[in-house]
């Protein structure tokens, strides 16, 4: 058999192998939504509580007047606060990447901005945090209950379309 013969054959035979796709890789590293999903489902139940969550549902929650002005001013408070942490946040993304850009980065810089960033960012999710308890407390039992209901039922409908989203195994 001749080497040209003997790399076509090789080729041929090699062929449908190189044709078959391995499925993208998920989890962690290739930002899988769903795995996103699991991971912020605990943070979820304690946001459903914010300010900005109950009082369009006023009317469902049957919130009283008293309950409507306190958590309104709750919102208010914490919208104004979150506003400053995000400003400062992005305040110091624009630095770093203006520290990254440059020729030689000085990494001392890069890993000050992004950590005063990230605390920054942190901040900001910590008054949502704060704000959803403080919230939460002013409502009643039965508010809480309903509201509780309400997000179970939720939960449940998000796990059955993740389970209906997962691809299937390929044989």
């Amino acid at each position: 058999m001749t080497t040209t013969r003997l790399l076509v054959v090789i080729g041929l035979a090699t062929a449908p192998l190189a044709a078959q796709h391995r499925p993208a890789p998920t989890g962690r590293m290739m930002g899988d939504p769903m795995e996103m999903q699991e991971m912020m489902a605990p943070i979820a139940q304690v946001m459903l509580y914010t300010p900005q969550h109950l009082l369009p549902r006023k009317e469902a929650l049957g919130l009283t007047a008293d309950q409507v002005a306190r958590l309104t001013a709750l919102r208010d408070a914490t919208t104004a606060a979150q506003d400053a942490a995000m400003s400062e946040a992005e305040t110091h993304l624009g630095e770093l990447q203006l520290a990254a850009d440059a020729a030689s980065p000085d990494s001392g810089v890069l890993k000050t901005h992004f950590q005063a960033a990230h605390a920054a960012m942190g901040r900001a999710r910590w008054l949502s945090i704060r704000s959803a308890m403080e919230a939460k407390a002013l409502l009643t039992d039965a508010q809480r209950a309903e509201l509780k209901a309400w997000a179970d039922s939720l939960q449940t409908w998000m796990q059955q379309h993740r389970q209906m989203m997962k691809p299937s195994p390929s044989r």
